[in-house]
């Protein structure tokens, strides 16, 4: 394999014993290390799979990508060669989109496809979105809009040397998601489990509820305590859903 394709999957723990892989796609300006911890939640069976995005981390020198439509061909080609058995996509804010959109791009090749997908944290893609986020702003604007957030810690915010390698990140990712334009395709055949903060004032349930119409599979929704990041927040309860849901 490929460099890239393994760069894709650097946090992966290669499990002979699962039966499926659950692919994890991160927040804007997260890195895959995010799922790390789930390596150890879920039963042998499942081969958690965090999905490193170029830019950051293990794939710091690699430019991040501002397109969706450079981002999902790319990692398409990188991961084809691990979806030789059942799989899954979760994908929480930005990365619920991507796994979204990646889920098209398979189908339009005649790839395997994801068993179900679980959105979490975002407004289904044919939602208008509420707000753009300001990826052009300045570097003082674009911390006081994470800030805002409340996804990255404050003594990273105040890190000049951490800001350096992480604005561009951020821009980059903001820009993918505010630049985003829904295409209008068949709809999915798989389910869809989307999962939402009740503080979430920028995914409020209407919005999350939506994904249930660019799909023709099951569809649900949970909605658990906390904000935009309520997932990332000591709450176990949604963690346990996914591992319910992906074990089923």
């Amino acid at each position: 394999m490929s460099t890239k394709t393994n760069q894709v999957l650097m946090y992966r723990k290669p499990n002979p014993q699962a039966e499926l892989r659950l692919f994890c796609f991160p927040y804007a300006g997260g890195g895959a290390s995010i799922y790390t911890n789930w390596q150890t939640r879920f039963s042998k069976r499942v081969e958690v799979c965090p999905v490193q995005l170029p830019g950051r981390e293990n794939r710091m020198l690699e430019t991040p990508i501002s397109s969706m439509a450079q981002l999902v061909p790319q990692l398409a080609d990188e991961l084809e060669g691990y979806l030789d058995q059942p799989f899954l996509f979760f994908g929480h804010s930005m990365g619920a989109l991507i796994s979204f959109e990646l889920t098209r791009e398979l189908r339009r090749r005649n790839q395997p496809l994801p068993q179900k997908l679980i959105v979490s944290a975002k407004s289904a893609p044919h939602v208008p979105r509420r707000k753009s986020f300001g990826y052009a702003s300045s570097d003082v604007e674009l911390i006081a809009e994470l800030r805002e957030l409340n996804g990255t810690p404050e003594e990273v915010l105040q890190s000049e040397e951490l800001m350096e390698l992480f604005l561009p990140i951020i821009r980059a990712d903001f820009e993918l998601v505010t630049r985003y334009a829904y295409q209008e395709e068949e709809p999915l055949s798989c389910p869809i489990l989307a999962l939402g903060g009740t503080e979430d004032a920028d995914v409020p349930p209407e919005n999350l509820a939506a994904w249930q119409q660019v799909t023709t599979g099951d569809f649900s929704l949970r909605l658990f305590a906390g904000d935009h990041f309520y997932l990332f927040q000591e709450n176990t309860d949604a963690l346990d859903k996914i591992i319910e849901t992906v074990e089923e």
